[in-house]
């Protein structure tokens, strides 16, 4: 779930940032950063989430730490065509709620422990079938002090090194930082 969008003008001018600077930032116009600072417009996910992470990157450009740092290397994955029992087991055996989806072809989506229990009488269910969109990948330098945003977002993030998925970060890494 992202944050509410009424809050993006307040990050913006926490950040001493003009709406020409954000819109260049994420790929739109002037006009739509203000039709949506003012409540005359509602952008799509994908776009108030470019804004989101925009606004997060920029954010945590003054930390020392580094995504690289804080992330755990074993990342526990499925398949699009594992089951949502498949990810129950797998999420009660590693005591984690969230486990990113991957074939072949590379990153694909994230199943949850909210969506496990949303389909607990249909547990032969396919992932492909329930995921949620795939969560942000993050460069290994990413800023560590910008990632709670982006784990509030979408419950966690995968870090990227040379073009290489190596690690995954979650609200509880987050919290092992304090």
């Amino acid at each position: 779930m992202l944050p509410r969008l009424e809050t993006i003008k307040e990050e913006r001018q926490k950040l001493h940032l003009t709406q020409k600077k954000l819109a260049g930032m994420t790929g739109v116009s002037t006009s739509m950063i203000n039709q949506i600072e003012s409540g005359r417009c509602k952008p799509s996910y994908d776009t108030a989430k470019k804004i989101f992470e925009s606004l997060a990157k920029l954010e945590g450009q003054t930390s020392t730490r580094n995504a690289g740092d804080i992330c755990s290397g074993k990342i526990i994955r499925l398949a699009p065509s594992n089951t949502v029992r498949d990810a129950g087991k797998k999420m009660h055996e590693k005591t984690i709620d969230q486990i990113p989806i991957f074939d072949e072809d590379g990153l694909k989506g994230l199943i949850t422990i909210d969506i496990v229990n949303e389909y607990t009488e249909r547990k032969d269910t396919k992932i492909k079938n329930v995921m949620n969109p795939k969560p942000p990948v993050i460069d290994f330098e990413f800023p560590a002090n910008a990632l709670s945003q982006l784990t509030r977002i979408s419950g966690c993030v995968l870090v990227e090194k040379n073009s290489k998925i190596v690690g995954i970060i979650t609200s509880s890494d987050l919290l092992k930082m304090m």
